[in-house]
């Protein structure tokens, strides 16, 4: 039900959230009165909640009262904490349809040498160590500046850099993490072709990315080995003209909507995140998953309290099952360190509304949509199959969008009410605001404005339906807003696991 001045998700509710600025005195539904302001995005009881009971939003448990809460109170950090439990799951409603026509349409892309599908033509020059970053992106400079002015059929050179590579055990969970995340991009089909730098002497050997007999297009060197710096971007020069001669010719081509792979984001979340986005971005996914395509659901931290909805919707026990085991495996990760999952939402969140990690969990799972789950793959693991599908990430989105990328999403969709900045090639991302205060305050960089929803001009399946089409366009080459201003440089963040030696 959306009144006036607030939201109620469901009528098992206690609590609703506030529509805009709630004065003191506002009548509430239920007929309570405020008995304070209460802020966008945050939360006000709308019946008596007894000290130690469940506070329910989304008709499941958000945590547990500290106190006892009179209808009209404000419900947040000072009066309601983080409890693990559980509420019987409410079974989804149905899912948006695709049809007959959606089936068959199709987007322009580029098709590879290896039959899948690119978004974007880009040269990408990867770094195997830290060691090799300058070299890097000193190459992607100078071929900007000397090579693309002749191939306007390219995207651009994408310098692929990071912090690891050395180091760190030659073995283990950090290695192979590290290896498979920039084979992932090494293989993206957003890339027509890539070169590999690396020193020479780091732990994160280039041939271990398939030297010999490589793939056409992809090049190998090491620093030392080219005479050093300045001699490595002139050698870069003469391999990455041949790479460039034949992915400049490339053309975009009718390709199935069922080859776009979506990986789903968001950040700096808030109250509204739940309400508007996030479902929205979930009623775009149905239709994606009815033609075929895949979207990536991540952020294990971030589904920690409401991972029973996804297990509901399981294709298989296994599935359920796998998911499960990750969800442990980050119990006893961040045991281990210390923490608790429920750290897990940040400042800005709390400023927005949020106020435990179930909370934000339950809202984070609508990116989902309502299909179900058909598969759990581990960190910058390839995905494969259709439908929805899980990817364990951290909770920090550019490691999370990293893993998704190197999996193989060839467009993001990215969820955020406080307004995160976020860039990701070789893959576009799409910005969707939550709400319209912080939409208007940052047009430049958001994409679709969801606030519409809230203030009830458009429905949620109005403004998936919008996502979708625009999933499809961003596919076929229209640039987003975090393209345009030159974002996804600096977000490549590979997840760091083990120790530094």
């Amino acid at each position: 039900m959306n009144a006036s001045n607030t939201i109620l998700l469901s009528p098992a509710d206690n609590v609703a959230v506030a529509n805009g600025r709630i004065e003191m005195g506002t009548v509430l539904p239920g007929g309570a009165l405020a008995s304070s302001v209460i802020e966008p995005g945050h939360k006000v009881a709308i019946k008596p909640i007894p000290a130690g009971s469940a506070v329910v939003k989304y008709a499941q448990a958000i945590g547990r009262a500290t106190q006892d809460i009179a209808p009209g109170e404000h419900v947040h950090s000072h009066n309601l904490v983080f409890e693990a439990g559980r509420l019987p799951v409410v079974p989804p409603s149905e899912a948006e349809h695709a049809t007959e026509a959606d089936r068959a349409r199709t987007f322009m892309g580029y098709r590879r040498a290896d039959g899948r599908a690119g978004t974007r033509n880009f040269i990408g020059i990867v770094a195997s160590v830290n060691c090799s970053a300058t070299v890097c992106h000193s190459i992607a400079d100078t071929a900007n500046r000397t090579l693309l002015p002749k191939y306007p059929g390219i995207d651009g050179f994408v310098p692929i850099v990071h912090g690891q590579g050395c180091g760190m055990s030659g073995t283990g969970d950090g290695m192979m993490v590290l290896h498979r995340t920039l084979a992932g991009y090494a293989r993206h089909p957003n890339f027509g072709g890539v070169l590999m730098v690396g020193l020479g002497c780091e732990v994160n050997q280039l041939t271990l990315y398939g030297q010999k007999g490589a793939a056409a297009g992809k090049r190998h060197f090491n620093i030392q080995d080219a005479g050093g710096s300045r001699k490595s971007v002139e050698k870069a020069m003469g391999v990455l003209a041949e790479i460039a001669e034949e992915v400049g010719q490339l053309k975009r081509e009718p390709i199935p909507v069922s080859e776009i792979v979506v990986g789903l984001q968001c950040g700096g979340s808030d109250g509204m995140s739940g309400i508007t986005a996030n479902p929205a971005l979930g009623a775009a996914v149905d239709i994606l998953a009815g033609v075929g395509g895949i979207g990536i659901l991540s952020e294990t931290t971030e589904i920690y309290g409401a991972e029973h909805l996804l297990a509901y919707r399981a294709a298989t026990p296994e599935i359920a099952k796998k998911l499960d085991g990750y969800v442990k495996w980050w119990e006893d990760h961040v045991a281990k360190h210390g923490a608790s999952i429920d750290n897990n939402p940040s400042p800005g969140n709390k400023r927005g509304g949020l106020t435990t990690i179930l909370e934000k969990s339950l809202g984070a799972v609508a990116k989902g949509g309502q299909t179900s789950l058909n598969g759990v793959f581990g960190y910058a693991e390839k995905v494969t199959g259709n439908g929805l599908v899980f990817m364990d990430t951290p909770g920090y989105d550019p490691v999370s969008a990293t893993g998704q990328v190197a999996g193989g999403a060839n467009v993001i969709v990215f969820t955020t009410g406080r307004g995160s900045c976020f860039g990701c090639r070789p893959t576009p991302s799409i910005k969707v605001a939550t709400n319209s205060t912080m939409y208007h305050q940052m047009e430049e960089d958001m994409d679709v404005n969801c606030g519409v929803i809230a203030s009830g001009e458009k429905t949620i399946a109005g403004m998936g339906r919008e996502i979708f089409e625009l999933i499809v366009e961003t596919a076929s080459g229209r640039k987003t807003k975090s393209e345009d201003f030159g974002y996804g440089d600096n977000e490549f963040v590979p997840w760091h696991l083990g120790a530094t030696l």
